[in-house]
């Protein structure tokens, strides 16, 4: 047995001041390709400094061996030593063996320095080198697979499976094509794909990504079997809860739907969107005290989102606590960025509160963002008229009248304000 295996053994067993011993005699004793094995194994077994010392070792011995400055420009990346990996790289020039490998590396070192144009171009060059080379086809699409463009990164994980590869540095390859797919709203591509993933290696997100899938094919009760499975494999993947609900929904099943949301909030109880959902889910089975507790918590939790405020608001109107709603507005005015359905709702509150001067001052902000909302323009016909404000309220009823022309009832009070005025 080399010191070289002797280490690696001693390393497996836990052994590690034995291996540190084996290591220095392996450095000193061991041929040169037993070194250079024993570097690939030391830095897949994330012993960084003593592969970078076993690489460093041979590189005085081949200086011309540019192999091995690729591998100290992996290495120098992963210890965030980017200038060193750069220097590593720029000595290996074009007509290098190596220089392939050169390129996927300095891809790898400007994608941890967010200069992802210039990775990408890496990648390109290394694609006109050698575009039939699986490991250039899997870095060009992992990149685009991860910055998003799932249309870009399709044709290469195509490529990958017509060559035979099926799956790539521990990546199933019909899984992310079917995810890329489905990502790209080709859900029929995506779910052939994905169900090629045999059951037994389907992840969590492989599972995740057949539910939601089925889910858009409108196969909900496939989807709620994909995803009860996933609950049972994983019961801390917390995205399963609202797309689970989402398809017991489709189907009519509110009840399991919002089971399925609290289940879920046991499980993400800081995402806001859970508790907006479970509001929605809860008011079509007439919860409304439950309603309003998940969306007060909503808010509490995101104040500045908006939609759950107008939804919260909504409902506070509907129940008729306008001092609440009042008080939970006012924080919303911000100058010009206020959203007009937040001057319509106060203007409601302050209305019902019989504090006419601010229910006018906030249906005056809201009336030009309402110039088409029948159910705005009818309600302020009357505020209008009895606050004696006779044009506006003309003006809102002729408005009124041209989107809703059947209605008699208004016609026949604008006809007599007219009259009148």
């Amino acid at each position: 047995m080399t010191y070289s295996e002797k280490m690696l053994d001693q390393l497996s067993s836990g052994q590690l001041d034995d291996a540190k011993k084996s290591f220095a005699s392996a450095l000193r004793h061991d041929d040169d390709d037993m070194l250079f094995s024993l570097a690939e194994e030391l830095y897949g077994l994330g012993f960084l400094r003593q592969s970078q010392r076993t690489y460093l070792k041979l590189l005085e011995k081949y200086p011309d061996e540019d192999q091995l400055r690729t591998a100290l420009a992996d290495i120098a990346i992963d210890e965030g030593n980017n200038d060193e990996a750069l220097s590593y790289l720029e000595q290996v020039s074009p007509d290098s063996d190596a220089y392939l490998q050169s390129l996927l590396v300095a891809a790898d070192l400007y994608q941890t320095q967010e200069l992802f144009e210039v990775s990408e171009q890496k990648l390109l060059d290394a694609y006109k080198i050698a575009p039939e080379e699986p490991v250039v086809l899997f870095a060009l699409a992992e990149y685009y697979y991860m910055m998003g463009q799932f249309e870009t990164a399709i044709p290469y994980y195509f490529e990958l499976i017509k060559s035979g590869e099926t799956t790539f540095a521990k990546v199933d390859l019909a899984g992310r094509l079917g995810t890329a797919y489905a990502q790209t709203g080709k859900f029929e591509q995506a779910i052939g794909y994905l169900k090629q993933v045999k059951p037994n290696e389907q992840t969590s997100d492989i599972k995740f990504q057949i539910g939601f899938t089925q889910l858009q094919l409108k196969q909900y009760q496939d989807s709620i079997d994909t995803f009860k499975e996933l609950q049972e494999y994983d019961t801390q993947y917390a995205s399963v809860y609202p797309y689970l609900a989402q398809a017991y929904e489709k189907n009519d099943d509110y009840e399991d739907a919002l089971t399925t949301l609290q289940e879920g909030i046991s499980v993400d109880q800081y995402n806001e969107k859970l508790y907006q959902q479970a509001a929605e889910t809860a008011s079509h089975l007439g919860e409304e005290e439950l309603m309003e507790k998940y969306l007060q918590q909503a808010h509490d939790m995101d104040p500045d989102n908006l939609a759950i405020t107008i939804q919260y608001s909504n409902l506070l109107i509907k129940n008729q606590k306008y001092a609440d709603n009042i008080d939970l507005l006012l924080p919303m005015i911000k100058d010009d960025q206020t959203d007009p359905q937040i001057y319509w709702n106060l203007a409601v509150s302050y209305q019902h509160q019989d504090n006419y001067d601010d229910a006018l001052k906030y249906y005056d902000a809201a009336r030009p963002s309402f110039v088409d909302d029948p159910e705005f323009l009818k309600q302020t016909i009357y505020f209008y008229r009895e606050m004696g404000q006779h044009e506006i309220s003309l003006e809102q009823g002729r408005r009124y009248m041209q989107l809703v022309p059947d209605d008699d009832e208004i016609a026949s009070l604008l006809e007599a304000m007219e009259d009148d005025y």
